[in-house]
């Protein structure tokens, strides 16, 4: 598994944690998964996914850790009765998609593994296309 549950510790609390995920080691990793397709979702037209979610360790960009993190307690916090704790998920959950989407746009560029096919293009959707409206001048 790319988490662990240290990963976890800096966000939140081992009792927190135990209650978030129903004491049930199943649910925390279902919810990994959700987690881990929606990020990859954003990640994949420009990464390896596959290699970044392969890596163990220190060898994890730790930024990814963290958002990857925060995704999947904003999931499993979701069936907490009153949406106890939900304010604090949902803003780091709402952060982690923003830099998703500016990663997936170009504007913020993380060290993470790009394709090796050389047939591929490392920066796809670098240009836009389209002309302004055309006029026309007969009266």
């Amino acid at each position: 598994m790319f988490l662990n549950n240290l990963d976890y510790q800096v966000m939140i609390g081992q009792r927190a944690f135990d209650l978030i995920q129903q004491s049930d080691e199943e649910n925390r990793r279902r919810a990994e998964e959700m987690a881990r397709e929606e990020m990859a979702g954003y990640l994949r037209p420009r990464y390896d996914v596959e290699r970044i979610f392969a890596r163990r360790g220190e060898q994890r960009n730790m930024q990814i850790v963290m958002f990857l993190c925060d995704i999947t307690l904003y999931h499993l916090a979701s069936w907490l009765p009153q949406k106890m704790g939900y304010e604090v998920r949902e803003i780091r959950y709402r952060r982690a998609i923003e830099w998703l989407q500016g990663v997936q746009s170009g504007k913020i560029v993380p060290d993470l593994d790009t394709p090796d096919d050389p047939n591929s293009d490392p920066q796809p959707y670098n240009l836009k296309w389209g002309s302004e409206q055309h006029s026309n001048y007969i009266w």
